[in-house]
């Protein structure tokens, strides 16, 4: 499985896949604040190996106010960061080192993606690429170039449906949904020019122990995998997120044909305003 379907995996498995299908984001607060940032480490198994760390991953989310469209007054807009590094004996197994960086602007009412720019670096070739989202045409334009700059710019636009989201603000959208057991949704998720939608469903509440103590979580399941799905490989992918008003993703279980990645929350901490 190519490492970098492996980190796009990682980034989705954080992402709250939770609430009921077709339903918009209710018209409240956010679940998180300006400067929350998450911290993750992933372990991984296989054979005879137990839990060795293998990759870092660190979640920003940032509150600026900007002229609106019309300059009649000020809008919200989230500047989310997302970052995720292999580490220790990933790369060893992969053949090189992985890294993805992914920033995103998103109109915080409604919670839909503005723009999103990637880096990705894998051993010593590098991409970065951008996406625009015209709301009004419905259209997202993706440019993708080497970072040498040594070949000639890619190009794409392709047709969406509300409400549109990315690999990582799509962590931020399902936050903001309801959390009930039995129920899935379906959601629009653009990335690398294309479009997928994802259905995901909700199956059990229980208790289980985090760095936040024992808590009260809600496992999910995500249609990840598969010849319609962003990796088209086998494997399975299991979320849990917190029942509290934060929606927090704590612990999540990838299993894929090399073996079994389980990501753990480590850290969240919250910066002042400016």
């Amino acid at each position: 499985m190519p490492t970098g379907r492996i980190g796009l995996a990682v980034l989705l498995f954080l992402a709250a896949f939770i609430g009921a299908r077709g339903q918009a984001p209710p018209s409240k607060p956010l679940p998180f604040s300006h400067g929350e940032e998450l911290i993750y480490q992933a372990e991984f198994s296989r054979a005879l190996l137990r839990g060795v760390d293998v990759a870092d991953f660190r979640f920003r989310a940032d509150m600026e106010r900007v002229p609106s469209r019309d300059l009649s007054s000020d809008e919200v807009v989230v500047h989310l960061v997302g970052d995720v590094a292999t580490k220790g004996l990933l790369p060893k197994l992969v053949g090189y080192h992985f890294h993805e960086h992914v920033e995103s602007l998103v109109d915080a009412n409604p919670f839909t993606v503005l723009q999103t720019k990637k880096l990705e670096e894998q051993g010593k070739r590098a991409w970065m690429s951008q996406a625009v989202f015209d709301h009004q045409a419905r259209r997202v334009s993706w440019t993708v170039r080497d970072s040498n700059q040594t070949q000639p710019a890619q190009t794409t636009s392709v047709e969406f449906v509300e409400p549109i989201q990315d690999v990582l603000t799509v962590i931020y959208f399902l936050r903001t949904l309801p959390l009930e057991v039995g129920k899935t949704i379906d959601i629009p998720l653009s990335d690398s020019g294309r479009v997928f939608r994802f259905s995901v469903a909700v199956r059990e509440r229980k208790q289980i122990n985090t760095v936040l103590g024992r808590i009260s979580a809600v496992r999910v399941e995500p249609s990840l995998f598969g010849e319609n799905g962003l990796i088209r490989r086998r494997g399975t992918l299991s979320i849990w997120l917190t029942e509290d008003s934060r929606h927090l993703p704590v612990k999540a279980e990838l299993k894929v044909e090399m073996g079994t990645f389980v990501i753990k929350l480590k850290r969240v901490s919250y910066r002042e305003a400016r």
